[in-house]
């Protein structure tokens, strides 16, 4: 109360049934309200429960059902004849009150996994209820309030001393969003998957070369989900019903994956995102147990690059929306620091035999790489293209894994160009269009780790979300020129942004104690 004064104050929070379909007034809902364990409850859910009976992009759920909730000693609980919710918490007069409420959603059956409909983590035996997960929300309110706080303050102090104040709220913007846009589930046999959807794209689940930009927020906070991030792709192939020497690039459409749906492979790009994702696992948890668990596929996966690696032919990369390249500089990058990477834990799984040989592989491609991708004053787009120029962000892993494949000087070469080209909301992506992409703008301003290129090259990708008059999720492709967005809406990809404030934990000291 700003008068000092006590005052009477209702709180009301009212939502509609639109909640638990797909497009509002296309399908029949029904409404309700209950109470239990001192929670008063209301629902909304579909007649139909199609239960994962369709899968696409722009879609949404309409099986399960929507929930609100809220302690029923000062809340009035009402559904209207059109199956409108509302809540009306009554806090009486007073100088300072508080009320709650709470929402949540029960999709009964998340994805479904070759075959077989499974339930979301938290009830994964099927026998926990919806009411028991609010009851313990609510009892636990103000102990994880303070702990959100305190882990908010300790993000915002880190991301601020790694590249100031406007990369941290790049982070703050990120962090929910890179999380939601999964969903975590166990498979029959064991294994945790944490399947992303790609959001505004092609509505594919559990995509690779999306998995992959969106590495460093887990690899910070949670390996186990960025283990949960590639189960699924190991899975496919060892048990046999993906026979090609590369990775899938996806298990499906969203949420049914059972096996690739989307129409082109991209062979480099995901065995190299695959074989990097595994080796950063590794290191962070300073064991080469999980690649220990998958050494036979990631050995079919790094011949694979041996052979095709260094000079990619015509295909498409994680950029696929800017078409098929052949002779991709950026590309090659992924595979050399893949042979190295895979070098590093042969040396972890005390295999020096293995370990020189991909080593040397690495060294000679790296040297070979330089020669090239040179073009004057910087590293071309395609080795057989004079005069181009294109982000090198697949290089930052050579730095933050501490391989030492590149001279610095690779690095700040890069670096001076970015410079040079930007536009006002930040660097495009490469010489051919004004378009870029916020997590590799990210990347490339970690690549040299010094704050001041990093502060240059968010600076435009802040300008961009503060000035875009596109109000959307935060979109990671957009115009570096005009600040429109170009598509793609609330992907798990803006994970990426978290690249800066990832230890240089590398693979270096564990490889040098094995030799």
């Amino acid at each position: 109360s700003l008068d000092g004064v006590g005052h009477d104050v209702q709180v009301m929070l009212e939502a509609t049934p639109a909640w638990a379909v797909n497009i509002f007034g296309n399908e029949e809902t029904v409404s309700e309200t209950y109470s239990r364990n001192g929670l008063v409850y209301l629902k909304a859910s579909t007649v139909g429960q199609d239960v994962l009976g369709k899968s696409g992009d722009d879609d949404r759920i309409n099986w399960g059902a929507f929930y609100m909730a809220a302690s029923e000693r000062n809340t009035v609980a009402s559904v209207s004849e059109n199956g409108f919710m509302r809540f009306t918490q009554d806090l009486g007069k007073a100088k300072s009150s508080e009320g709650r409420f709470m929402i949540g959603y029960d999709d009964v059956y998340s994805v479904q996994y070759f075959g077989e409909n499974l339930r979301p983590y938290w009830n994964r035996t099927g026998d926990v209820t919806i009411e028991s997960q609010f009851e313990l929300a609510h009892k636990q309110f103000a102990k994880l309030s303070k702990a959100a706080e305190k882990f908010d303050c300790g993000l915002m102090k880190e991301a601020t001393e790694a590249g100031g104040r406007k990369y941290a709220e790049l982070c703050a913007l990120a962090y929910r969003q890179a999380i939601t846009a999964h969903k975590l589930v166990q498979a029959n046999e064991g294994f945790l998957m944490f399947l992303s959807k790609e959001n505004n794209s092609n509505g594919s689940i559990g995509t690779v070369d999306v998995t992959y930009p969106s590495f460093p927020i887990f690899f910070k906070y949670n390996t186990e989900l960025a283990k949960a991030l590639m189960n699924h792709i190991f899975h496919y192939s060892e048990s046999g019903r993906w026979t090609k020497p590369f990775p899938a690039h996806d298990v499906g459409t969203y949420p049914l994956a059972n096996g690739q749906t989307y129409p082109h492979d991209m062979p480099v790009e995901e065995a190299g995102n695959m074989l990097i994702g595994a080796a950063a696992v590794c290191a962070y948890e300073d064991s080469p147990a999980y690649a220990r668990e998958h050494w036979d596929l990631m050995t079919t996966w790094v011949d694979y690059l041996c052979e095709f690696g260094l000079d990619p032919e015509n295909q498409l990369c994680t950029d696929d929306f800017a078409g098929h390249l052949a002779h991709n500089a950026n590309l090659s990058v992924k595979s050399i620091v893949a042979f190295e990477a895979f070098a590093r834990l042969s040396a972890m799984r005390g295999d020096g035999e293995s370990s020189q040989k991909y080593m040397d592989i690495a060294r000679d491609l790296a040297a070979q790489w330089k020669e090239m991708a040179a073009d004057t004053d910087h590293y071309k787009l395609t080795f057989d293209r004079e005069g181009t120029w294109s982000q090198k962000y697949n290089l930052v892993w050579d730095r933050v894994l501490g391989l030492g494949l590149f001279p610095p000087e690779v690095a700040e070469r890069e670096m001076r160009t970015y410079r040079a080209v930007a536009q006002p909301y930040g660097t495009p992506l490469d010489c051919r269009k004004a378009y870029t992409k916020a997590d590799w703008i990210v990347w490339s301003g970690s690549l040299t780790g010094k704050r001041e290129d990093l502060e240059f090259m968010c600076m435009g990708l802040h300008r961009f979300l503060a000035e875009t008059p596109d109000r959307v999720a935060f979109s990671d492709w957009y115009m570096a020129d005009s600040g429109l967005y170009r598509a793609f809406i609330g992907r798990s990809v803006v994970g990426g942004v978290f690249m800066p404030v990832l230890s240089d934990r590398g693979l270096v000291r564990r490889y040098r104690s094995e030799r």
